[in-house]
């Protein structure tokens, strides 16, 4: 490219700013102002886009580099900055790459500021809208809190090794094992994230399989598993008769999730646009289901009696109204009522486990039936691809048959 001869003065370059083109502004070669239409000009009021650039060759490729608007660098400062990008090519360094590999630099030194607080933080910000529960986001943020950030939280998230996780896991995996098993993960994953965003590099120093299972012991070899504790499905009618005499909206929903065989968080959000009397029908929205999957449950004649009970305090959308207005019940109302029948010793859950304990041993109902009625997910991936209904009008038997036991009347057996 040879050297033009005659250097182009500022205001000359000021009438090429509204002339669309490629100009050549001499003074050093190679550097062009480069004009182009604004988009949203017009014949009667034209608008212009002007900027630097500095155009060479090397290994045999042309290449354009800008070097930033004709608003923002005068002349004299663009050719400044083409004169330093000119003394590179004729050294051997790409001027283009060298840039990058600057920009590379700068975001490596920036990683080393961000600590591992701070990766949490954007992890929540970024993953938290996908949960469906507040509470799950407030539980990621406490076990990070509680037992990661005393020790890792002020530091390079890059320099979050091994050695350190272990540091945060090692004191409470034995005394608090699912909480720990439950912090590794999350620990994880918020390396991981670290790692994309190009915080930290290699392999993720928390993660099980292949890494941390070799240092660690088995956590179902260390763990007490605690079920859900459970009443007895031969004691059921006689509570089920105690816990009618039991006053107050926290009894019925009690009652009401165990005539159901639903999740007490289910009952105590369930809506009245929700209940389908004539039809005895309660759908339950896949945004309220742990599965995430809509889920109808059939209404015994017992579940319908309640509701009409229900019908006289109608005071909000909610069926199981709590104390504040158009708010559920809390999360406690149900415990307190076990409470006060002096079975502490229960959990609503556990209910649960007491109808499908009866269907088993009680029944003969098949158990995919059972497992639908309580809204089990389908482990094999494969039945799950192929099973479409969810065996609706044989749950209908089912639940008619709970709720019968439960008064008092031995269930029919079925096939």
């Amino acid at each position: 490219m040879g050297r033009i001869k005659s250097a182009i003065s500022a205001l000359g370059v000021k009438k090429l700013s509204k002339a669309p083109g490629m100009h050549a502004v001499g003074g050093v070669p190679g550097l062009y102002l480069c004009v182009n239409m604004n988009p949203n000009s017009t014949d009667m009021n034209p608008c212009f886009a002007a900027s630097w650039i500095y155009r060479y060759s090397f290994s045999g490729r042309r290449r354009d580099m800008g070097l930033g608007s004709y608003s923002d660098y005068s002349l004299e400062e663009a050719r400044h900055q083409a004169s330093k990008c000119r003394s590179q090519v004729l050294q051997g360094i790409d001027p283009l790459d060298d840039k990058q590999q600057q920009k590379d630099a700068e975001k490596k030194a920036h990683s080393k500021r961000v600590t591992f607080q701070h990766c949490i933080e954007s992890y929540l910000d970024a993953h938290g809208d996908a949960w469906k529960n507040p509470k799950h986001r407030a539980q990621w943020r406490s076990t990070l809190e509680s037992y990661a950030c005393p020790v890792v939280g002020n530091l390079n998230v890059a320099h979050v090794d091994t050695g350190l996780v272990l540091k945060v896991l090692e004191p409470i995996w034995k005394t608090k094992t699912e909480t720990a098993t439950r912090l590794r993960g999350r620990i994880e994953s918020v390396l991981d994230w670290a790692t994309v965003r190009g915080y930290r590099e290699g392999e993720n120093p928390a993660r099980w399989k292949g890494h941390l299972d070799k240092l660690l012991p088995l956590p179902s070899k260390i763990a007490k598993v605690n079920h859900f504790t459970a009443l007895s499905y031969k004691e059921i009618p006689e509570f089920m008769q105690q816990l009618r005499n039991q006053p107050g909206i926290g009894a019925a929903a009690l009652e009401f999730a165990i005539l159901t065989a639903a999740r007490s968080g289910e009952v105590r959000g369930a809506l009245w646009p929700e209940i389908n009397q004539p039809e005895r029908l309660w759908l339950i929205p896949a945004d309220r289901m742990k599965a995430g999957r809509e889920h109808r449950i059939p209404l015994s004649d017992a579940a319908i009696a309640l509701l009409e009970r229900m019908k006289e305090l109608h005071v909000s959308d909610f069926v199981f109204p709590g104390t504040k207005q158009d708010k559920p019940l809390s999360d406690m109302s149900l415990t307190a009522v076990l409470k006060r029948m002096e079975r502490g010793d229960l959990t609503a859950h556990g209910f649960r486990s007491t109808f499908r304990d009866w269907a088993s041993e009680t029944t003969a109902y098949p158990q995919e039936v059972c497992e639908m009625a309580l809204a089990h997910t389908i482990a094999n991936k494969v039945e799950a691809a192929y099973r479409r209904g969810d065996l609706f009008d044989k749950r209908i038997r089912l639940m008619t048959d709970w709720a019968s036991y439960c008064n008092g009347m031995a269930a029919a057996i079925q096939s």
